[in-house]
């Protein structure tokens, strides 16, 4: 533990350099189409609400509750220093119910930062220092909604309308950041998590979230250069922690940029196998070659021994320049990673650049056999998002399907929805926002999930475009 001598140190560093930081962002181009805020990015300027929206085909009427994404929504939008990932959060969401979808929201998170820039009035609840930053997933746990994000703030408890009610440590016993991507185990309704500090380089944690919604353990796990830890994975033995080269970075913290993270070619590259009630110290680290992962399809315990997992994998990652993700997809890869070596063995499953995998999340830290993913366009572009279809795998035949979405419509990332709670794996339907450049509107699809390539089940029409956010899930009401 630092003493208060090193600490008062650190705090009068920490705010020398952040000075430099932010002089050096007066210096760049304000005037700067920036891909991130322009076209379909172009951050939305009020809140709405619709009531009776219009469908085309005809919704399940198995589907009652609200499908909910967060993305980035920058409230006084600049260029200087941007980056997609640091934009003010902001829901939105539908409500589904006996076949009608009653209506459509989005609200900002209510965050003391957007208060700060004359937006609406913060939330309460308790904070991490000064960072409320949350844009980037809605998960739902121990009957409540949680707005979620990595590497700083606590969780914005959501109501049913999506306004933000508070902000939350979780009773008092969440004592670090949560992540954007925690996992919940089907079997136990744990919810597992990496989590990792834009201010602390040489430490990452453990979170567990009991099916209580109480956090019980916060394991921490040392590492070096402060790697960004967007998603983890599980299994019923270990927790995967993905320490990729992508570390944080004094010279882009120092040149301005508000995303200060870097690929970092001198880190090694490794995935740890964290036994799920072990100790740092029992951590197996299994070397992989240089890449960089963002999400997992789903990973298990192999009868040899060893860890599946299954991911979405690029060969670099934020070496291209400040704006990114930029980096070559390389597909959908199996990951083989064996304990006994401290190797893992890479194998390429489909090199159609892709992302945003989503499984049948009732078999997740299990054997399973089908995953969904949302193609990328086939060569990089600005916006990182384009013109690309729907996959879905089947992991036992290797057969893949597609739903393309027709020139000018973006999908963004889509998410299964089993028909009922006993139904079997991939049995129901996969639904996501798609935007009409051509036309400025959103749909919310509904894909029949065991048939790609047929027709919408259903889509529901927004009458305005709905900018490219991050991750979503289906809410349902409770029974």
């Amino acid at each position: 533990m630092a003493s208060s001598v090193e600490t008062a140190i650190r705090s009068v560093v920490t705010k020398g350099i952040m000075a430099v930081s932010e002089f050096s962002r007066t210096r760049q181009d304000k005037d700067r189409a920036h891909p991130f805020l322009t076209g379909i990015h172009t951050p939305m300027t009020e809140e709405r609400t619709l009531h009776d929206l219009k469908v085309t085909g005809t919704i399940p009427a198995e589907l009652s509750g609200r499908y909910v994404r967060i993305g980035p929504n920058p409230f006084k939008p600049d260029p200087r220093g941007h980056h997609w990932f640091i934009g003010d959060g902001m829901v939105h969401g539908v409500r589904i119910q006996d076949g009608k979808a009653l209506w459509y929201r989005n609200r900002y998170i209510r965050s003391q930062e957007l208060e700060g820039k004359g937006g609406p009035a913060a939330a309460p609840g308790p904070r991490r220092g000064r960072r409320d930053l949350v844009n980037t997933n809605v998960i739902q746990h121990h009957g409540k909604t949680l707005a979620i994000v990595e590497a700083g703030s606590f969780p914005a408890e959501l109501s049913d309308d999506l306004e933000t009610v508070t902000y939350t440590d979780l009773g008092g016993t969440l004592h670090v950041p949560f992540s954007a991507h925690p996992h919940e185990d089907p079997l136990t309704g744990e919810l597992h998590a990496i989590a990792y500090d834009g201010q602390t380089q040489d430490t990452v944690w453990h979170v567990v979230v009991s099916k209580e919604g109480r956090v019980v353990r916060e394991e921490p796990v040392p590492v070096e250069h402060g790697p960004s830890i967007h998603e983890c994975s599980l299994t019923q033995k270990y927790v995967l922690v993905f320490d990729l080269p992508v570390t944080f970075s004094m010279k882009a913290l120092i040149g301005g940029e508000r995303f200060p993270y870097r690929w970092n070619a001198e880190h090694r590259a490794r995935v740890g196998l964290l036994p799920r009630a072990g100790t740092a110290a029992e951590i197996v680290w299994c070397d992989v070659d240089p890449c960089y992962v963002f999400h997992v399809a789903n990973s298990y315990d192999a009868p040899d021994g060893t860890v599946i997992c299954d991911m979405s994998v690029y060969e670099t990652m934020f070496a291209d320049g400040p704006d990114g993700p930029n980096g070559k997809s390389l597909g959908m890869e199996r990951w083989i990673i064996d304990p006994a070596a401290g190797k893992v063995k890479r194998a390429t499953l489909d090199s159609a650049p892709q992302e945003f995998h989503r499984p049948d999340e009732r078999y997740f830290g299990q054997p399973y056999r089908y995953a969904w993913s949302l193609g990328l366009p086939d060569s990089e572009q600005s916006g990182f998002l384009g013109n690309a279809p729907i996959y879905r795998y089947d992991l036992e035949t290797g057969e893949r399907q597609a739903h393309d979405f027709g020139a000018g419509r973006v999908p963004g990332e889509f998410v299964f929805v089993p028909r009922s709670a006993d139904a079997a794996e991939g049995d129901g339907w996969v639904m996501g926002y798609v935007i009409d450049t051509a036309n400025e509107t959103t749909d919310l699809v509904i894909l029949n999930a065991a048939d790609m390539a047929a027709p919408p089940v259903a889509s529901i029409h927004i009458p305005h475009r709905i900018p490219p956010g991050f991750h979503g899930n289906w809410l349902p009401d409770a029974d």
